[in-house]
């Protein structure tokens, strides 16, 4: 067993939010990555897929999620189970933004669905065709 301290939370700031890790395999020896986001309001996230199925719990704000073609709205207490593989984006509330919990397996990859950068793409995101964990999942 192992207590992960809040104190001792991993935080990473992208232009998008800041991911705040809970527990992974380098915080706290687990099997599964879980994970804060408080997404800024107005942010719109970028396209991409992970390799692995994720679920998604809001906490507070809301959010248009589209998921493979389809549009949803969630706010506070929704929960989204998004598959792997499938294309996805988040847009949060112009106001409030969001925050909630996600939780992936140990190790899930994300990618660019297309194979192609988007030209604002930040430097934590996969360049092209590269699949990586990110910092906030490993």
């Amino acid at each position: 067993m192992s207590v992960v301290l809040g104190a001792g939370s991993r935080r990473i700031e992208t232009p998008n939010g800041v991911m705040t890790t809970l527990a992974s395999p380098t915080q706290g020896s687990a099997g599964q990555a879980v994970w804060r986001v408080d997404a800024r309001p107005g942010m719109v996230g970028p396209v991409h897929a992970f390799d692995a199925e994720l679920v998604w719990t809001w906490l507070d704000g809301s959010a248009v999620v589209e998921l493979g073609g389809e549009r949803y709205e969630v706010g506070a207490g929704d929960t989204m189970v998004l598959p792997a593989d499938v294309s996805r984006q988040m847009i949060a509330d112009a106001e409030r933004g969001f925050v909630s919990i996600v939780v992936a397996p140990a190790g899930a990859q994300v990618y660019n669905p297309g194979g192609v950068s988007e030209p604002d793409a930040c430097d934590l995101a996969p360049k092209d065709a590269e699949r990586l964990v990110p910092p906030w999942v490993a």
